[in-house]
């Protein structure tokens, strides 16, 4: 059974940083694309950024600058370093991976990011 599980968030003031991570277990094909989503009450859920398989990003215009996606490969891990964090950032953030082979999609359980002061 394919996990996803994250980490990393929690309650920051603005202007902080954190790190979240997304650890992918029990699949059985090599994972493509990896991103993060987030979603605040009441809003849609949006594609906050996203990596290829070789590194390929795209950021939502509001992060860019902001946050970085990186994935290590070996450890079928993908991360978000998000800096200069605003209280527009608050949200629950979900991590996706793609199996492409099998036309797969897998989430996260979600992680809470609280930026208020």
């Amino acid at each position: 059974q394919v996990q996803l599980v994250e980490s990393g968030g929690g309650w920051v003031q603005p202007g902080g940083s954190l790190r979240l991570s997304c650890a992918v277990s029990g699949s059985r094909f090599s994972v493509d694309d990896m991103g993060w989503y987030r979603q605040a009450p009441g809003k849609q859920r949006e594609l906050v950024a996203s990596i290829t398989s070789v590194g390929i990003t795209n950021y939502a215009d509001s992060v860019k600058g902001r946050f970085t996606i990186s994935r290590d490969n070996a450890k079928n891990t993908v991360y978000l370093q998000m800096n200069s964090l605003k209280p527009d950032d608050t949200a629950v953030y979900y991590c996706n991976i793609r199996v492409e082979i099998i036309l797969r999609n897998y989430w996260g359980q979600g992680t809470q990011v609280t930026v208020s002061s």
